[in-house]
Formats: structure tokens, C-alpha cells, sequence
């Protein structure tokens, strides 16, 4: 659906006093959930994300997201301007930011920003409010035991919705196994409530006109920081640089090799709930492996 850009102008100069041209947009591409626009304005480009209206929540949360990872002031985010409704439309409106080419320094000033970030924490697990992981809903409810916030919001919510679509049963029942087992994984761990990204791919960070890395498109909660190192692994995107950075400033848990697999799982069971059975064949590896690993 084309966006009625005048309207949408309007509506985010009456939240935040900027003057959007609505004969000055062009498309964004990359994204596989909304469609991304750059507008321009009388304080600069703007990026604003549509969607139908019935994605409004989604984008609040994103709005909040980016403010929480701000606040930590460890590495760039798209200033988050203001959500809303136009017409059909739901709409998140942000700073722009140019993108350049990364060098040896982003990697190091990534991880080392990321290891700060994850030295923000709280008192619990969760966050205030839900959000999205893609498309997926994602439960954020405060918890103050971080395996059984894992267990039932990450692992067995993913579950359920595999069921709900389809997914075969032995697939299913092979994940109850391991939600049993899942406390063998932490007899000698336990995980601070770091500020995550939530959603750390590749594809969700990149480097600025001044080859400063930024990250963006956050699926923010409290949980352990093992969650967001193991994915940057899951698709890769991330270069040795940035691990050596991490690990200086906060080294990692021997454990983490085993236990990056249960939290990737999480991952690849939201995408075979997102596009399908082309995800099943690794998630039931890492399943079997997982079972393996609780065995001894």
C-alpha cells in the first residue's frame, strides 16, 4: 500500500515539530517486515518504517527499545523520534543515519561498546512491556529466575506456536525433553540481567559515515548477555575484532560454548515459525545436540 505521505508528514511534524517533505521520499531496501522510507526535512533525512496499522504496538516497542539503548550510552542508536497512525498505516519515525564502510577499529569499538552495554543491568529479567522478535511476538514479563524466564518465554513460547502451525510432533517432544533438563545447563552459572539487543545479527548493525559502528531494529529485554554473543555466531556478520574486544572487557563463561546453542534455539525455532520447514533440520540438531550435552 503506498503511504499517503502528506498525511504522514503532518502527523510526525505534529509529534515532533519537524517539517517532512512529502515530495522528497525514497524507499529503503532491506527489510523483510515493514517497508523503510528516507524523507527529507528541514532538520535533515528521516527514516520512517510503515506497516498496517495493526503494527502500531510493534513499533512503540521498537521506539522504547531504542531509548533503553540509549540510555546506556554504549553505542549509537538511531535516535528514536515518534510512533503513530496515518490513515491505514502505522509509522516509526527516526534519526537517519549514513552508513560507511567499517575498518579494523568497528569491530573493536562494537564489542567493546556491546560488553558496556551488557554492564547496565537490573534487578530482574524481562522488560516492562512485550515486543516482537521479527514479526513473532515476544513475552518480556518480570521474572526473577532467568532459567525458568528462558524456559517458558523464549524456548516453550516458541514451542507452542511450532505446534500451533504444524510442526511435527517429534520436534516438539524432543524440546519438552530439554525444557526438562534445561536447569543442567546453569548448576554453575549464574547470569546478570544485562540490557540486550535482543535481535544482534548481522543485519541489525553497521558502520556510520565515520566508521563508528551503530546498532538498530531491537528486540530489547533483560536477560543473560550469553544470548546476544550467541547469536552474532548464529549467522555470522561479526568479525575477530569484535570478539577479542568483548572478551577483553568482559570475559566469557566457560560454559558459553555449550549453552550458545541453547539460546540460538530460540532463534532458529522463530524462524520456522517465520518461513518454515527450511529451518527444521537445524533446529532439530541443535535440539539433539543440546540433549546430548544434558546427558553428559
Amino acid at each position: 500500500m503506498t503511504p499517503d505521505w502528506r498525511r504522514i508528514a503532518a502527523d510526525v511534524g505534529s509529534r515532533t515539530g519537524l517539517r517532512l517533505r512529502p515530495d522528497a521520499v525514497r524507499p529503503v531496501s532491506g527489510g523483510c517486515i515493514n517497508s523503510g522510507w528516507r524523507v527529507a526535512s528541514d532538520a535533515g533525512e528521516v527514516f520512517v518504517k510503515t506497516n498496517a496499522k495493526a503494527s502500531l504496538a510493534m513499533f512503540e516497542a521498537e521506539h522504547e527499545g531504542l531509548r533503553a539503548l540509549a540510555v546506556a550510552e554504549a553505542l549509537r542508536v538511531p535516535q528514536a523520534l515518534a510512533t503513530g497512525v496515518s490513515g491505514s498505516l502505522a509509522w516509526i519515525a527516526m534519526e537517519w543515519i549514513e552508513t560507511g564502510r567499517s575498518g579494523t577499529a568497528t569491530g573493536r569499538a562494537l564489542g567493546e561498546g556491546l560488553a558496556k552495554q551488557h554492564r547496565y543491568l537490573a534487578e530482574r529479567f524481562g522488560w516492562h512491556r512485550d515486543n516482537t522478535i521479527g514479526s513473532t511476538p515476544q513475552p518480556n514479563g518480570w521474572r526473577a529466575d532467568w532459567v525458568g524466564f528462558f524456559a517458558d518465554m523464549r524456548i516453550r513460547h516458541q514451542l507452542e506456536l511450532a505446534a500451533r502451525g504444524g510442526c511435527p510432533r517429534r520436534l516438539i517432544d524432543a524440546g519438552e525433553r530439554l525444557l526438562d533438563q534445561i536447569g543442567v545447563f546453569f548448576t554453575d552459572y549464574t547470569p546478570d540481567a544485562s540490557l540486550l539487543h535482543g535481535d544482534l545479527w548481522g543485519g541489525n548493525w553497521a558502520a556510520d559515515s565515520d566508521g563508528r559502528p551503530f546498532v538498530y531494529d531491537p528486540a530489547v529485554y533483560y536477560g543473560d548477555r550469553e544470548a546476544d554473543m550467541a547469536m552474532t555466531e548464529l549467522f555470522g556478520g561479526f568479525d575477530a575484532g569484535f570478539y577479542a574486544a568483548y572478551q577483553a572487557e568482559w570475559p566469557m563463561d566457560p560454559g558459553y560454548g555449550t549453552r550458545k546453542d541453547l539460546y540460538n534455539l530460540y532463534h532458529v525455532l522463530n524462524h520456522v515459525n517465520l518461513f518454515g520447514a527450511g529451518y527444521l533440520g537445524q533446529a532439530q540438531a541443535l535440539i539433539a545436540r543440546l540433549l546430548a550435552a544434558a546427558a553428559g
